[in-house]
């Protein structure tokens, strides 16, 4: 349920830079969203088709980018790709890691017409 939030939140970022730049339409927004993120980007999809209605915004496309997880586990030393499904440690089955990347949520670009 948070991604209603979370559109409405992108919708306020576009729209706006959209008609600053004299766009007629928007066709996509390209998000990059971590694995840890927690967003479900066909939820986003399916917020902005509705709540966008009557904008320049309607109709348009989400196209994600997973942003892969990086860790250090603090147990082990172990660096690097932790499953966001099992959230532990690979190596030694720690759930004792900092996340380095992940967590990432972002517009990067949005394409108009």
């Amino acid at each position: 349920m948070h991604e209603l939030s979370i559109t409405e939140g992108i919708l306020k970022t576009v729209l706006p830079a959209a008609e600053q730049g004299g766009a007629k339409r928007i066709l996509e927004i390209r998000l990059r969203i971590g694995e840890f993120a927690d967003v479900i980007p066909e939820c986003i999809q399916s917020y902005l088709d509705v709540i966008a209605e009557g904008t320049i915004a309607e109709g348009a496309k989400i196209v994600a980018e997973t942003v892969p997880s990086t860790a250090r586990c603090r147990s082990c030393g172990f660096l690097g790709h932790i499953d966001h499904r099992l959230a532990k440690c690979p190596d030694c089955g720690s759930t004792d890691f900092e996340l380095l990347t992940g967590r990432e949520f972002s517009v990067e670009e949005i394409a108009c017409e």
